[in-house]
């Protein structure tokens, strides 16, 4: 059986979010420690023009469930960016994990040749599904994913690399 582009973006997405749900149970376990206020970790960002942490777990949730319904051919669902606890980022993070655990190797069959389209607010991109997946899907996502990392290993939370990348 050939590698196919289902292997190479579903399970990628859901061990990423797999980790992101851990970046923020241990950043409420460290809070919690320090008596510190989870909307201090929530709001943190590491430069004035990025993202606080709430929108990188916003967007990394937006880039797994668009790059697996956009490989898959169907449009994302829509998840309004409402969030501001880490309880509601937890269920956001679930709720992507749903959506990506609902999707079915089938609907990816010729995926890598599949014209693929994404908004931004410049302009319209398109891509191929190989290009897609790895020029663009997959880079976005650990951009946001690594710098939720790096936000709460800045704030002090104590994170490594094994938490990282995981055991599985």
């Amino acid at each position: 059986m050939a590698f196919s582009i289902y292997q190479a973006s579903v399970p990628v997405f859901l061990r990423g979010l797999d980790r992101l749900a851990v970046f923020l149970t241990k950043g409420e376990e460290f809070a919690a420690a320090q008596g510190i206020a989870l909307s201090e970790l929530a709001e943190a960002r590491l430069a004035p023009d990025m993202y606080p942490l709430i929108r990188q777990i916003q967007s990394a949730s937006d880039a797994a469930k668009g790059g697996g319904a956009r490989l898959a051919g169907i449009a994302p669902p829509s998840m309004p960016d409402t969030e501001t606890t880490f309880p509601e980022l937890q269920a956001r993070v679930a709720k992507t994990v749903d959506f990506l655990n609902s999707l079915l190797p089938a609907q990816f069959e010729g995926a890598e040749t599949r014209r693929v389209v994404v908004p931004t607010r410049v302009k319209e991109l398109e891509f191929s599904g190989a290009d897609y997946l790895l020029g663009f899907a997959i880079p976005n996502f650990y951009f946001h994913v690594t710098t939720a990392y790096g936000i709460l290993r800045h704030k002090g939370v104590p994170l490594g690399k094994m938490d990282f990348l995981g055991t599985r």
